[in-house]
């Protein structure tokens, strides 16, 4: 049985090349996301390379969401995309979980890091319009727990609408990225009620509401550090076990 051929360094090399050119002619054409890319004959001529190696370099392109390709149309620059990110923590994150849970818990961190570090400036820029919406969202919260179920679509729309006063997309995409990592990890550590405790996660829900509302940043900031404690807990027990 014959083993593939071992990439060379100098082979690594060359495409590393040839995507760092593709992305300098992205930025010197001043091209946007969304915009057409030069055809792949353009490219080929101008970076001076084959049909094969420019394929390559696009793969690993589009596997870094810089650039999209669709059948038929042809190379775009890629829309804002973060999914090759969270793919990639949301694996390390559950890779982790079969050992002792280091990257686990250090995602968690960033996400708390994020939350606390920023929510006095969502506090300055709140709006009626927010705290109505956070208020629809823990309504159903506690709805839900009320029939001990869980309700992660309105967990994740509550830390959503929590910081979009700071009109950041890039912040929201990023925020948006490490919830759901940080619930692919929660789902595998545990989705036993008794012990996520949809009760008490509604309720803490409903706490910081009332802390956003008195714009408290203070008591907004240590609820949201405290949030995470029982993440923390799961996973220390994950690791435990």
């Amino acid at each position: 049985m014959s083993t593939p051929p071992v990439r060379r360094p100098d082979a690594r090399a060359r495409l590393r090349t040839l995507t760092n050119d593709i992305t300098t002619l992205i930025l010197d054409r001043g091209l946007l996301p969304g915009d057409p890319m030069p055809t792949e004959q353009e490219l080929m001529a101008e970076l001076g390379v084959g049909r094969n190696s420019l394929r390559e370099a696009v793969k690993v392109l589009q596997a870094l969401g810089i650039v999209d390709t669709r059948h038929g149309f042809g190379m775009f620059v890629a829309k804002e995309n973060l999914n090759a990110l969270q793919e990639s923590l949301a694996f390390r994150g559950q890779l982790s979980l079969r050992h002792h849970g280091h990257e686990a818990n250090e995602l968690v961190d960033v996400r708390q890091a994020l939350e606390t570090g920023l929510i006095g400036l969502a506090i300055q820029s709140v709006t009626k319009e927010h705290l109505q919406a956070l208020e629809q969202v823990v309504t159903e919260m506690e709805a839900h727990a009320e029939r001990d179920e869980t309700f992660v679509e309105q967990d994740k729309a509550f830390h959503r609408i929590l910081f979009e006063p700071l009109e950041n997309q890039l912040l929201t995409n990023l925020l948006g990225v490490f919830w759901d990592v940080y619930r692919t990890i929660y789902d595998a550590v545990d989705t036993d009620t008794e012990i996520t405790q949809p009760a008490k996660t509604a309720q803490d829900h409903r706490d910081i509401l009332d802390a956003v509302r008195s714009r408290d940043v203070g008591t907004a900031r240590s609820l949201i550090s405290e949030h995470f404690n029982g993440i923390r807990a799961l996973l220390a027990k994950r690791a435990s076990e």
